[in-house]
């Protein structure tokens, strides 16, 4: 009697838990992008919205070979297989976890014969027993370290997007820049065959007594600066087609990206952004699930104040022949309960919780640099993007000016009206003015993969006033999926 009373006292502690009520950290909340005066996004505290799915925000660049590139990232890169494998390891952690909640059972066979000198006399023996044992979860340490797991498996799963979205994130970025770098390249060779045949006319010039030795000089040595510059943006384009490589997870002598057609269009962005983008930033989610994981961590260190419990339970049979093994009178059965208590330990346990306490303070402090990273991060983006486009008209008009001043100083120059150092300034001014040109239009591109990088990835918003904005895809196996799969 006194034993089922134990037992049943037991059995109704368990699952209390020591745990603090968790409690989703403060964090500031603008009501809106400083840089974005127009938004009247309101904001609340953010949370991980796991239900919500990321688009193939890639794809309003309108680009197939992006598309096919970026497709292979979450099939071959390496950095993205490293977190899938370790979000792996943290969904197993979590089937470890819960198996402690149940009893273990073991079964144990054995058979000992004996012959030859003195243990003739002693009597073969066989045993045969089922033993289970539980340890039942009175203070719920076991119930947090599940908890704990599952966070931990859900930030795995953030990280797993964090990782797919930096490297999708980093091709784009690299195949754009490519692109530029094809574009500068044929600036580069256009302006290696004008100042070629500029050259040749200064040469001829020069052969026929019409201008000096100097001027044939500038040309040779603007032409010959113009083929270096070009040999070192071949150089440049190696690099990045090399960095898409491994992002692909090929080996770079494996890959080749032929020279294409650079559509330096920039995707609109709505300018009202709804509060629950920055939800979606998968190291937000991250920070916040370990913020949980250490909250938990506290009630099992304070459940060693308490003492553990223990119960077991066996049934065998023993008999000295394999027939009488099994008949009923070799029967052998025991029950057990069992009680553990620290006396004294000079703190440690005290200890311990502090630890966890500051863990958890360390999680916090983590978590809300976190959003205001994630806040500063889109306010850069935004920034930038409205400080180039604004520049774009100015250095598109710019460009095209140079364009008419390096033509028109030639024709002056071919009717020996000026000299040919001002035909040689204009020149190298509407070169650079086409190559400053090409790269803004390559950092709107980057700004706007950073933008979207910063936002956690694609969304789905009604289109403003006909504007239009990304639209939802479906990514296959996008962790979205993956986190919900990890509680």
């Amino acid at each position: 009697m006194t034993r089922a009373v134990i037992c049943a006292a037991v059995l109704a502690l368990a699952g209390c838990s020591l745990a603090p009520p968790y409690e989703r950290p403060a964090t500031p909340a603008p009501a809106s992008f400083k840089e974005s005066p127009t938004a009247e996004a309101t904001w609340f505290p953010a949370a991980p919205a796991d239900e919500l799915e990321r688009g193939s925000w890639w794809e309003r660049f309108d680009d197939p070979v992006l598309s096919s590139l970026v497709s292979q990232v979450q099939v071959s890169n390496q950095n993205v297989a490293a977190a899938a494998a370790a979000y792996a390891q943290s969904q197993a952690l979590v089937r470890e976890a819960r198996a402690t909640l149940f009893p273990s059972l073991n079964l144990n066979a054995g058979a000992t014969k004996n012959g030859g000198g003195r243990d003739a006399a002693r009597p073969n023996s066989f045993s045969l027993a089922l033993g289970a044992a539980w340890e039942p979860d009175v203070w719920g340490r076991l119930r947090l370290g599940v908890t704990s797991a599952q966070a931990s498996a859900q930030a795995s799963a953030a990280d797993l997007a964090a990782a797919t979205l930096s490297a999708q994130a980093a091709l784009c970025t690299d195949y754009f820049a490519l692109r530029e770098a094809d574009n500068e390249i044929w600036l580069l060779t256009a302006a290696v065959e004008a100042y070629s045949k500029s050259y040749r006319i200064t040469q001829n010039q020069y052969d026929a007594g019409i201008v000096a030795r100097t001027d044939v000089l500038q040309a040779q040595t603007q032409l010959d600066t113009t083929q270096a510059n070009l040999v070192a943006m071949v150089g440049t384009r190696a690099k990045l087609e090399h960095a898409i490589a491994v992002l692909i997870g090929k080996a770079p002598g494996d890959f080749t990206l032929p020279a294409g057609r650079w559509d330096h269009k920039v995707p609109a962005i709505p300018l009202v952004v709804p509060s629950d983008l920055l939800q979606r930033r998968p190291d937000i989610a991250a920070a916040e699930r370990n913020v949980v994981a250490a909250n938990a961590q506290i009630g099992i260190q304070r459940a060693a104040y308490f003492p553990s419990f223990g119960l077991s339970a066996s049934l065998g049979q023993g008999a000295t022949t394999l027939p009488a093994l099994f008949a009923a009178s070799s029967n052998v059965w025991s029950l057990g309960l069992s009680i553990a208590q620290t006396i004294f330990d000079a703190g440690a346990i005290a200890a311990k919780v502090e630890a966890a306490q500051a863990v958890r303070e360390q999680a916090i402090a983590n978590y809300r640099q976190t959003v205001l990273t994630a806040f500063q991060s889109v306010e850069d983006q935004l920034s930038t993007l409205h400080t180039l486009a604004d520049q774009e008209g100015a250095r598109r008009a710019a460009s095209e000016a140079a364009d008419r001043v390096e033509q028109l100083t030639m024709n002056q120059y071919l009717q020996g009206q000026i000299p040919y150092t001002t035909v040689v300034t204009a020149q190298v001014t509407a070169l650079n003015a086409r190559q400053a040109l090409s790269q803004l239009m390559s950092s709107r591109q980057a700004a706007a993969i950073g933008l979207i990088q910063a936002l956690g990835g694609g969304w789905q918003v009604p289109e403003p006033n006909g504007v239009a904005a990304f639209t939802q895809g479906r990514q296959p196996r996008f962790p979205s999926q993956i986190l919900k799969s990890a509680s």
